[in-house]
Protein backbone atom coordinates (compact mmCIF):
# COMPACT_ATOMS: atom_id res chain seq x y z
CA UNK A 1 0.00 0.00 0.00
CA UNK A 2 2.69 2.29 0.85
CA UNK A 3 4.64 1.77 -2.69
CA UNK A 4 1.36 2.08 -4.71
CA UNK A 5 0.65 5.60 -2.77
CA UNK A 6 3.93 6.75 -3.78
CA UNK A 7 3.80 5.52 -7.60
CA UNK A 8 0.76 7.84 -7.77
CA UNK A 9 2.72 10.96 -5.82
CA UNK A 10 5.68 10.15 -8.13
CA UNK A 11 3.65 10.35 -11.42
CA UNK A 12 2.14 13.55 -10.98
CA UNK A 13 5.83 14.60 -10.01
CA UNK A 14 7.01 13.34 -13.13
CA UNK A 15 4.11 15.31 -14.84
CA UNK A 16 5.60 18.70 -13.29
CA UNK A 17 8.81 17.49 -14.39
CA UNK A 18 7.75 17.30 -17.84
CA UNK A 19 6.41 20.74 -17.54
CA UNK A 20 2.77 19.81 -17.76
CA UNK A 21 1.01 23.15 -17.64
CA UNK A 22 -0.33 23.29 -13.30
CA UNK A 23 -3.71 24.51 -14.74
CA UNK A 24 -4.29 21.42 -16.77
CA UNK A 25 -3.09 19.22 -13.48
CA UNK A 26 -5.41 21.18 -11.03
CA UNK A 27 -8.81 20.65 -13.46
CA UNK A 28 -7.99 16.84 -13.71
CA UNK A 29 -8.00 16.80 -10.22
CA UNK A 30 -10.99 18.93 -9.47
CA UNK A 31 -12.75 16.72 -11.96
CA UNK A 32 -11.37 13.52 -9.77
CA UNK A 33 -12.49 15.03 -6.27
CA UNK A 34 -15.90 15.87 -7.79
CA UNK A 35 -16.81 12.16 -9.07
CA UNK A 36 -15.55 11.08 -5.98
CA UNK A 37 -17.91 13.63 -3.83
CA UNK A 38 -20.89 12.91 -6.41
CA UNK A 39 -20.53 8.84 -5.84
CA UNK A 40 -21.01 9.25 -2.22
CA UNK A 41 -23.27 11.91 -2.36
CA UNK A 42 -25.99 9.98 -4.94
CA UNK A 43 -25.66 7.16 -2.97
CA UNK A 44 -26.46 8.95 0.63
CA UNK A 45 -29.50 10.64 -1.00
CA UNK A 46 -30.77 7.03 -2.11
CA UNK A 47 -30.40 5.73 1.00
CA UNK A 48 -31.86 8.23 2.95
CA UNK A 49 -35.17 8.60 0.63
CA UNK A 50 -35.01 4.85 1.36
CA UNK A 51 -34.99 5.22 5.08
CA UNK A 52 -37.41 7.95 5.31
CA UNK A 53 -39.76 6.27 2.82
CA UNK A 54 -40.16 3.49 5.09
CA UNK A 55 -40.38 5.63 7.84
CA UNK A 56 -40.41 5.20 12.21
CA UNK A 57 -36.70 5.93 12.17
CA UNK A 58 -34.86 8.81 14.16
CA UNK A 59 -31.58 7.75 13.60
CA UNK A 60 -29.97 5.52 11.20
CA UNK A 61 -26.67 4.07 10.62
CA UNK A 62 -24.50 4.58 7.40
CA UNK A 63 -21.63 2.86 6.41
CA UNK A 64 -19.10 4.79 4.96
CA UNK A 65 -15.53 3.39 4.27
CA UNK A 66 -12.22 5.29 4.45
CA UNK A 67 -9.23 2.96 3.15
CA UNK A 68 -6.29 4.98 4.12
CA UNK A 69 -3.28 3.82 5.51
CA UNK A 70 -0.50 5.87 4.59
CA UNK A 71 -0.58 7.96 7.94
CA UNK A 72 0.49 5.05 9.83
CA UNK A 73 3.67 4.85 11.19
CA UNK A 74 4.28 1.54 10.94
CA UNK A 75 2.31 -1.05 9.07
CA UNK A 76 -0.35 0.44 6.29
CA UNK A 77 -2.41 -2.63 6.01
CA UNK A 78 -5.35 -0.96 7.49
CA UNK A 79 -6.35 0.20 3.80
CA UNK A 80 -7.34 -2.75 2.98
CA UNK A 81 -10.25 -3.09 6.34
CA UNK A 82 -13.06 -1.56 4.82
CA UNK A 83 -14.17 -4.53 2.79
CA UNK A 84 -12.70 -6.92 4.96
CA UNK A 85 -15.37 -5.90 7.66
CA UNK A 86 -17.76 -6.06 5.52
CA UNK A 87 -17.32 -9.45 4.03
CA UNK A 88 -17.37 -10.76 7.73
CA UNK A 89 -20.56 -8.55 8.74
CA UNK A 90 -22.05 -10.34 5.78
CA UNK A 91 -20.19 -13.81 5.55
CA UNK A 92 -23.45 -15.82 7.08
CA UNK A 93 -21.64 -17.28 10.00
CA UNK A 94 -23.98 -15.75 12.32
CA UNK A 95 -27.38 -14.14 12.26
CA UNK A 96 -28.25 -10.43 11.11
CA UNK A 97 -29.66 -9.72 14.54
CA UNK A 98 -27.66 -7.26 17.08
CA UNK A 99 -27.06 -8.50 21.34
CA UNK A 100 -29.37 -5.80 22.00
CA UNK A 101 -32.39 -7.36 18.97
CA UNK A 102 -31.91 -4.84 16.20
CA UNK A 103 -31.74 -6.31 12.89
CA UNK A 104 -29.52 -5.11 10.53
CA UNK A 105 -30.94 -6.56 7.45
CA UNK A 106 -33.75 -3.56 8.06
CA UNK A 107 -32.34 -0.83 5.72
CA UNK A 108 -33.50 1.60 9.00
CA UNK A 109 -30.62 0.50 11.08
CA UNK A 110 -28.18 -0.29 8.75
CA UNK A 111 -27.24 1.32 4.66
CA UNK A 112 -24.02 1.68 3.24
CA UNK A 113 -23.33 4.51 1.26
CA UNK A 114 -19.87 2.73 -0.05
CA UNK A 115 -16.23 3.85 0.41
CA UNK A 116 -14.21 7.23 0.05
CA UNK A 117 -11.48 6.54 -3.15
CA UNK A 118 -8.67 7.58 -1.06
CA UNK A 119 -6.25 5.63 -3.26
CA UNK A 120 -7.61 6.95 -6.72
CA UNK A 121 -7.90 10.88 -5.28
CA UNK A 122 -3.70 10.00 -4.21
CA UNK A 123 -3.16 8.59 -7.58
CA UNK A 124 -4.19 12.09 -9.16
CA UNK A 125 -2.07 14.01 -7.13
CA UNK A 126 -4.27 14.94 -4.31
CA UNK A 127 -2.03 16.02 -0.98
CA UNK A 128 -3.30 15.33 2.34
CA UNK A 129 -4.40 19.02 3.25
CA UNK A 130 -7.30 18.19 0.46
CA UNK A 131 -7.61 14.82 0.82
CA UNK A 132 -8.82 15.25 4.84
CA UNK A 133 -11.02 18.18 3.62
CA UNK A 134 -12.67 15.56 1.37
CA UNK A 135 -13.37 13.15 3.91
CA UNK A 136 -15.06 15.69 5.95
CA UNK A 137 -17.20 16.70 3.18
CA UNK A 138 -18.15 13.04 2.28
CA UNK A 139 -19.19 12.71 6.12
CA UNK A 140 -21.15 15.97 5.51
CA UNK A 141 -22.70 14.33 2.84
CA UNK A 142 -24.13 11.38 4.99
CA UNK A 143 -25.02 13.57 7.45
CA UNK A 144 -27.00 15.66 4.96
CA UNK A 145 -29.72 12.99 4.53
CA UNK A 146 -31.43 13.20 7.93
CA UNK A 147 -31.50 10.57 9.81
CA UNK A 148 -28.62 9.13 8.61
CA UNK A 149 -25.73 9.36 10.99
CA UNK A 150 -22.00 7.79 9.96
CA UNK A 151 -19.84 5.29 11.26
CA UNK A 152 -16.93 5.35 9.25
CA UNK A 153 -14.45 2.16 8.55
CA UNK A 154 -11.02 2.75 8.46
CA UNK A 155 -8.39 2.84 7.39
CA UNK A 156 -5.71 4.07 9.96
CA UNK A 157 -6.78 6.63 13.17
CA UNK A 158 -6.13 9.60 11.05
CA UNK A 159 -9.08 9.58 9.22
CA UNK A 160 -10.85 10.63 13.39
CA UNK A 161 -9.78 14.21 12.52
CA UNK A 162 -11.83 14.89 9.18
CA UNK A 163 -14.47 12.91 10.15
CA UNK A 164 -15.24 14.08 14.03
CA UNK A 165 -14.47 17.43 12.77
CA UNK A 166 -17.21 17.23 9.70
CA UNK A 167 -19.73 15.75 12.66
CA UNK A 168 -18.92 18.85 14.75
CA UNK A 169 -19.40 21.04 12.08
CA UNK A 170 -22.23 20.02 10.91
CA UNK A 171 -23.90 19.49 13.81
CA UNK A 172 -22.66 23.38 14.78
CA UNK A 173 -20.94 22.92 18.14
CA UNK A 174 -18.55 20.49 20.36
CA UNK A 175 -19.15 16.99 21.09
CA UNK A 176 -18.06 14.37 23.22
CA UNK A 177 -16.13 11.75 22.33
CA UNK A 178 -15.39 8.16 23.75
CA UNK A 179 -12.18 6.91 22.43
CA UNK A 180 -11.20 3.41 22.90
CA UNK A 181 -7.37 2.33 22.46
CA UNK A 182 -3.91 1.46 23.29
CA UNK A 183 -2.47 4.39 22.42
CA UNK A 184 -3.87 8.59 23.27
CA UNK A 185 -2.84 9.67 19.81
CA UNK A 186 -2.48 13.21 20.69
CA UNK A 187 1.10 13.70 20.01
CA UNK A 188 1.74 16.82 18.36
CA UNK A 189 2.91 15.68 15.23
CA UNK A 190 4.30 12.49 15.24
CA UNK A 191 7.53 12.00 13.06
CA UNK A 192 6.86 15.42 11.57
CA UNK A 193 3.17 14.24 10.53
CA UNK A 194 0.71 16.76 11.19
CA UNK A 195 -2.21 14.09 10.00
CA UNK A 196 -0.45 10.91 11.53
CA UNK A 197 -2.19 8.28 13.09
CA UNK A 198 -0.67 9.31 16.38
CA UNK A 199 -2.22 13.15 16.27
CA UNK A 200 -5.46 12.53 15.32
CA UNK A 201 -6.91 13.59 18.63
CA UNK A 202 -3.99 16.53 19.04
CA UNK A 203 -6.26 17.74 15.93
CA UNK A 204 -9.15 17.45 17.36
CA UNK A 205 -9.36 19.03 20.15
CA UNK A 206 -6.64 22.00 18.60
CA UNK A 207 -9.80 22.36 16.63
CA UNK A 208 -12.51 22.97 19.44
CA UNK A 209 -14.30 20.12 17.82
CA UNK A 210 -15.06 18.26 21.64
CA UNK A 211 -15.72 19.35 24.69
CA UNK A 212 -14.98 16.30 26.41
CA UNK A 213 -12.66 13.56 25.67
CA UNK A 214 -12.13 10.10 27.19
CA UNK A 215 -9.63 7.91 26.79
CA UNK A 216 -10.10 4.50 27.40
CA UNK A 217 -8.08 1.31 27.54
CA UNK A 218 -4.62 3.06 27.29
CA UNK A 219 -1.31 1.36 27.98
CA UNK A 220 1.14 2.81 25.66
CA UNK A 221 1.40 6.42 26.38
CA UNK A 222 5.17 8.39 27.11
CA UNK A 223 6.09 11.94 28.78
CA UNK A 224 4.24 13.43 25.83
CA UNK A 225 1.26 11.83 25.67
CA UNK A 226 0.57 12.54 29.41
CA UNK A 227 1.53 16.53 28.93
CA UNK A 228 -0.96 16.56 26.03
CA UNK A 229 -3.47 14.74 27.56
CA UNK A 230 -3.04 17.70 30.64
CA UNK A 231 -2.90 20.60 28.48
CA UNK A 232 -6.10 19.65 26.30
CA UNK A 233 -8.01 18.27 29.76
CA UNK A 234 -7.85 14.68 27.93
CA UNK A 235 -9.86 12.45 30.77
CA UNK A 236 -7.15 9.05 30.34
CA UNK A 237 -8.10 6.01 31.57
CA UNK A 238 -5.03 3.13 31.69
CA UNK A 239 -5.22 -0.51 31.86
CA UNK A 240 -2.92 -0.35 35.01
CA UNK A 241 -5.79 1.16 37.05
CA UNK A 242 -9.00 -0.22 34.50
CA UNK A 243 -9.79 -2.71 37.99
CA UNK A 244 -10.67 0.41 40.39
CA UNK A 245 -11.95 2.21 36.71
CA UNK A 246 -14.28 0.06 35.51
CA UNK A 247 -17.55 0.48 37.59
CA UNK A 248 -17.30 4.17 36.29
CA UNK A 249 -16.66 3.09 32.78
CA UNK A 250 -19.34 0.34 32.55
CA UNK A 251 -21.49 3.08 33.29
CA UNK A 252 -20.59 6.71 31.12
CA UNK A 253 -23.29 9.02 30.99
CA UNK A 254 -22.45 11.58 28.21
CA UNK A 255 -22.97 14.25 26.12
CA UNK A 256 -25.45 16.48 27.88
CA UNK A 257 -25.24 19.67 27.15
CA UNK A 258 -23.10 19.33 23.83
CA UNK A 259 -24.71 18.53 20.09
CA UNK A 260 -23.86 14.27 21.16
CA UNK A 261 -21.70 11.93 21.39
CA UNK A 262 -19.19 10.49 18.82
CA UNK A 263 -17.15 6.82 19.84
CA UNK A 264 -13.88 6.02 17.94
CA UNK A 265 -12.75 2.50 18.56
CA UNK A 266 -9.22 1.26 17.77
CA UNK A 267 -9.04 -2.28 17.52
CA UNK A 268 -5.55 -2.39 19.60
CA UNK A 269 -7.88 -1.17 22.63
CA UNK A 270 -8.15 -4.89 23.11
CA UNK A 271 -5.64 -7.05 24.22
CA UNK A 272 -3.97 -9.38 21.43
CA UNK A 273 -5.14 -12.31 22.37
CA UNK A 274 -8.75 -11.31 21.23
CA UNK A 275 -7.97 -9.12 18.18
CA UNK A 276 -4.07 -10.12 17.34
CA UNK A 277 -4.96 -8.48 13.94
CA UNK A 278 -3.35 -4.83 14.10
CA UNK A 279 -0.34 -3.09 13.45
CA UNK A 280 0.60 -1.83 17.13
CA UNK A 281 -0.27 -5.30 19.29
CA UNK A 282 -0.05 -4.02 22.66
CA UNK A 283 -0.60 -6.89 25.58
CA UNK A 284 -2.43 -6.26 28.50
CA UNK A 285 -5.74 -5.00 26.93
CA UNK A 286 -9.06 -4.81 27.09
CA UNK A 287 -11.67 -7.93 26.57
CA UNK A 288 -14.26 -7.62 24.18
CA UNK A 289 -16.59 -8.36 26.63
CA UNK A 290 -15.10 -5.23 28.57
CA UNK A 291 -15.71 -3.47 25.31
CA UNK A 292 -19.32 -4.51 24.95
CA UNK A 293 -20.04 -3.52 28.43
CA UNK A 294 -18.71 0.45 27.72
CA UNK A 295 -20.74 0.43 24.79
CA UNK A 296 -24.21 -1.28 25.97
CA UNK A 297 -23.94 0.71 29.39
CA UNK A 298 -23.12 3.86 27.81
CA UNK A 299 -26.28 6.58 27.99
CA UNK A 300 -25.45 8.78 25.03
CA UNK A 301 -27.15 10.16 21.53
CA UNK A 302 -24.31 8.57 19.65
CA UNK A 303 -24.29 10.82 16.65
CA UNK A 304 -20.93 9.01 14.95
CA UNK A 305 -18.90 6.57 15.53
CA UNK A 306 -15.58 4.86 13.63
CA UNK A 307 -13.70 1.25 13.77
CA UNK A 308 -10.15 1.82 12.90
CA UNK A 309 -6.39 0.16 12.51
CA UNK A 310 -7.55 -3.35 12.30
CA UNK A 311 -5.01 -4.69 10.06
CA UNK A 312 -5.72 -7.83 7.64
CA UNK A 313 -2.16 -8.56 6.54
CA UNK A 314 -1.67 -9.74 10.24
CA UNK A 315 -4.82 -11.08 10.77
CA UNK A 316 -5.43 -15.22 11.54
CA UNK A 317 -6.00 -17.45 8.64
CA UNK A 318 -9.32 -17.42 9.81
CA UNK A 319 -9.93 -13.83 9.89
CA UNK A 320 -10.65 -13.77 14.10
CA UNK A 321 -10.19 -10.22 14.14
CA UNK A 322 -12.29 -9.22 11.33
CA UNK A 323 -14.89 -10.55 12.50
CA UNK A 324 -14.28 -8.65 16.37
CA UNK A 325 -14.17 -5.26 13.58
CA UNK A 326 -17.27 -6.67 12.21
CA UNK A 327 -18.91 -7.47 15.94
CA UNK A 328 -17.98 -4.30 16.67
CA UNK A 329 -20.06 -2.29 13.93
CA UNK A 330 -22.75 -4.68 14.54
CA UNK A 331 -23.04 -2.88 18.10
CA UNK A 332 -21.99 0.35 17.44
CA UNK A 333 -25.15 0.33 14.45
CA UNK A 334 -27.17 -0.53 17.24
CA UNK A 335 -26.06 2.26 19.63
CA UNK A 336 -26.44 4.89 16.49
CA UNK A 337 -29.61 3.60 15.35
CA UNK A 338 -32.66 4.38 17.12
Amino acid sequence: MKSAGRMGIHYMQKLHASNVPKELVEKGQNRVIEASLTLIRERAKLKGELVRALGGAVASTSLLGVPLGHNSSFLQGPAFAPPRIREAMWCGSTNSTTEEGKELDDPRILTDVGDVPVQELRDSGVDDDRLMSIISESVKLVMDENPLRPLVLGGDHSISYPVVRAVSEKLGGPIDILHLDAHPDIYHAFEGNKYSHASSFARIMEGGYARRLLQVGIRSINKEGREQGKRFGVEQYEMRTYSQDREFLENLKLGEGVKGVYISVDVDCMDPAFAPGVSHIEPGGLSFRDVLNILHNLQADVVGADVVEFNPQRDTVDGMTAMVAAKLVRELTAKISK
